[in-house]
């Protein structure tokens, strides 16, 4: 059991501001830290009477977690940061919202976690489950956390968006549901080791019961090395998984089938994610009308492969949501002859990969901090240009382009140098490529 008698919340963003306000809302009152809050922030906890410390120094740290009973770290707060290792040092427990959630709430959870892809197979789960009937609601590294969302007596099942800052964190998850959907470095700028972000994720498997579902992207050996033996498992990714692509069609267990030219989106990696998001929302009660129907309308997300325009016979993507280097590979991966615009602020991780991208890549424009290690992978391959504004990097790109070609921005690295999330960063780029086609 979590003593929650003097509770020490460190980050005070979004999911601080609602794990503090779920807290005092049930009669408790934490302590805040936040190194660099906004004043936003600062005006929350004043109006809740609540103490927010800015940026202790070591003596002042370590007496307030010497006061507190357990650490409640928001996502995000790297493994680096002194709280942690105050609260190591002081026997100091740590956990997270989703282990608030578990004390305050006992309705299903469907979990998906994986490097890349989670926050689309988390969208099309719920839309399969809301359109067979069931009340389900996306949460945890979403727009509303977990610890938020159950507040709401009309949700019959959470769709929770697993980051591996949240998994980490938390003592017990233990989902109904659980699904792993891929592995590949990310966050060493937050995390301690590749080791570190790998167990992490596999955390999502790690407290199921014997009745819980894990679906085991079989395609990934990380994954599939981690598969559990106790609880029931359903694997898509090869060709020998219960969710398979074969002959033209996407194949399921208890005769589920579906044409692939159905399918909205049919690139390798929507094909991948709709495997899974198959996989997990039958296990979690969605009916096989309700899967074929959100498989043949669903979209996709902003930001993600997103389909810009076409103009003089080469299409625009804007896929600003990739920022490590194997979801520029998975992007690029779904054409025959692209202009990649990549580029941004490198997470620590190996850009060497993205020479495996040639081809289909045969330019490429490139930007921001990383401007140098793009340029030094693919300067022995293809032709590169250098650009330091959104614009220049988009005229670039125009002019290297041929009829035929895909102009992709999937940047491989973050959009801290240029932009405050990677959100205006893919809307800065969409807004320019689009005003170029009324020219």
């Amino acid at each position: 059991m979590i003593d929650l008698s003097a509770p020490l919340v460190v980050g005070f963003g979004v999911t601080g501001q609602a794990v503090v306000s779920a807290l005092v809302s049930r009669g408790f009152s934490p302590s805040i830290i936040d190194d660099r809050p906004s004043e936003a922030a600062m005006t929350v906890a004043h109006d809740q009477g609540l103490t927010l410390t800015v940026a202790p120094n070591d003596e002042a740290l370590e007496a307030i977690v010497a006061g507190a009973t357990v650490l409640l770290p928001s996502p995000g707060i790297p493994d680096h940061h002194p709280a942690f290792a105050a609260a190591s040092a002081a026997g100091l427990p740590v956990a997270s919202e989703f282990d608030l959630a578990a004390l305050w709430n006992d309705r299903p959870l469907v979990a998906i976690t994986g490097t890349n892809g989670k926050t689309t197979v988390t969208m099309m789960v719920t839309d399969m489950l809301n359109r067979s009937g069931r009340s389900a609601e996306p949460v945890g590294n979403t727009p509303v956390p977990l610890v938020a969302a159950i507040d709401d007596p009309s949700i019959e099942i959470f769709v929770v968006e697993a980051s591996s800052f949240r998994l980490a964190h938390s003592q017990r998850f233990a989902p109904s549901v659980a699904t792993w959907l891929n592995f590949s470095p990310d966050h060493l700028d937050a995390h301690a080791t590749l080791d570190a972000y790998r167990l992490a994720k596999a955390a999502i498997f790690r407290d199921l019961s014997v009745d819980a579902t894990a679906i085991v992207n079989d395609a990934d050996e990380i994954v599939s090395s981690f598969t559990p033996s106790d609880p029931n498992v359903v694997r898509f990714g090869t060709a020998e998984a219960e969710w398979r692509l074969s002959a033209g069609e996407l194949i399921g267990p208890d005769g589920f089938s579906m044409p692939i030219d159905d399918i909205a989106r049919r690139q390798p990696h929507d094909l991948a994610n709709a495997a899974a998001a198959a996989a997990t929302a039958r296990a979690a009660g969605a009916s096989d009308e309700a899967i074929r129907s959100c498989l043949a309308t669903f979209a996709g997300l902003p930001h993600r492969v997103e389909f810009v325009g076409e103009h003089d016979g080469v299409r625009w993507f804007n896929d600003s949501k990739a920022t490590v280097p194997h979801a520029t590979l998975a992007a690029v991966g779904g054409f025959d002859s692209v202009v990649l615009i990549a580029g941004g602020r490198n997470k620590g991780l190996d850009m060497a990969l993205l020479a495996d991208a040639v081809p289909p890549v045969r330019a490429v424009v490139a930007t921001g901090d990383a401007a140098d290690e793009v340029e030094a992978v693919f300067a022995s391959l293809v032709e590169v240009h250098r650009a330091s504004t959104m614009l220049e990097a988009v005229e670039t790109a125009s002019e290297l382009a041929d009829s035929g070609d895909v102009v992709l921005l999937s940047p491989a690295c973050t959009s801290f140098d240029w932009y405050p999330n990677y959100g205006a960063r893919g809307d800065d780029f969409r807004a320019i490529a689009q005003s170029r086609f009324s020219q």
